[in-house]
């Protein structure tokens, strides 16, 4: 073979791998996730969509804070299909700031209560909550009558004086409560009764939701806040430790006889810059659908979201005496107050 003609059919060779090559990356079908669920067997849940379709999963980890932040920064040239969060307020805040595109989805508008996704709109719906928890009361049995923690509004009774730990007031997870207590009370008894919070604590707000309740079994605190899911991974701990905790503390879920429990969201939406509409939309109506629903349940001990899934947690069941009474006013709503209930925390002094 002459050298010239070799020259020729290894240019052409080179230019028909330069065609093929851009072809077979078209072909990959990969979506890719920035996800606040910092839980360990979420794995699972991401090789069950691909499993299902074929494509593959490229996750981003971060607070919900981070996210948001990342989103900002990389504007229309971020990667980002799918964002999760695990806050209400954060949802909501990444809508006004225009980091979702809308969704027209009748399968999400039939499966997800109204309460538990975004307002809708004419361009559609900019997120859903796939599942919930529950803020409730801990408190040590040994110290504080049940029925004088059986509502958010006692908690600032001040027989209670030195007796309260919380995380701190500014955490998404108090700031959706305080917001939703805003929608009960109106916002001048929201800055009373978050004054009176403030006044009975035991210590300034530390650490998480585990930490209020070891604090509380442990008598530095007699009441606190927490999500239920901290309650159940407790609950079904192998550790010694962990069992003699929960021996210790009791739990409420408060305003059963008035206007319900607390319930905060962990929810999805799609990227405002997403170049996988499609994908993104269609790993959304996943985490809907019966298989994702029963995992959040039964992997994280959070409660579904989607109407007419029934759970088969234990833990969950035992905390809720089988079910509870939630609250139903709008976590989009919610959201809506956490700049006012931010200014009410300054005010107060609430760390």
């Amino acid at each position: 073979m002459s050298q010239p003609l070799f020259s020729k059919l290894a240019l052409a060779c080179a230019l028909l791998g330069s065609v093929a090559m851009p072809s077979a990356m078209a072909q990959e079908k990969v979506l890719n996730i920035y996800s606040a669920r910092h839980y360990a067997g979420d794995a699972q849940l991401y090789g069950a969509f691909t499993q299902a379709t074929g494509i593959q999963i490229k996750r981003v980890d971060a607070d919900d804070a981070g996210i948001l932040q990342r989103l900002k920064a990389e504007g229309t040239a971020s990667p980002a299909d799918v964002v999760l969060l695990v806050d209400a307020s954060r949802l909501w805040r990444a809508e006004v700031d225009g980091l979702f595109a809308p969704v027209r989805s009748k399968l999400l508008d039939d499966t997800i209560p109204s309460n538990l996704r975004g307002k809708a709109t004419a361009e559609g719906t900019y997120w859903y909550g796939f599942s919930t928890r529950a803020r409730v009361v801990v408190y040590n049995k040994a110290r504080i009558a049940k029925d004088s923690v059986d509502t958010y509004e006692k908690l600032a009774d001040a027989k209670l004086k030195g007796q309260l730990c919380t995380r701190s007031g500014s955490h998404p997870y108090n700031l959706s409560l305080f917001g939703a207590m805003n929608e009960h009370l109106g916002s001048a008894a929201t800055e009373t009764w978050l004054k009176g919070l403030v006044a009975n604590m035991a210590r300034n707000p530390v650490g998480g939701d585990t930490d209020q309740i070891k604090a509380t079994a442990s008598g530095e605190c007699g009441v606190a806040l927490t999500n239920t899911y901290y309650l159940a991974r407790l609950m079904r701990s192998d550790k010694p430790e962990d069992r003699a905790v929960m021996d210790k503390v009791g739990v409420v879920f408060p305003n059963q006889t008035s206007w319900g429990t607390h319930v905060n969201i962990a929810g999805g939406a799609i990227a405002k810059n997403t170049k996988n509409a499609v994908y993104a939309q269609q790993f959304l109506e996943f985490l809907a659908g019966a298989q994702a629903q029963d995992y959040f349940a039964n992997g994280n001990n959070e409660w579904p979201t989607a109407k007419g899934v029934k759970i088969s947690n234990p833990a969950l069941e035992s905390l809720s005496g089988g079910g509870f009474k939630s609250e139903t006013i709008p976590v989009s709503v919610v959201g809506m107050n956490q700049v006012k209930v931010q200014q009410m925390l300054d005010r107060v002094g609430y760390k």
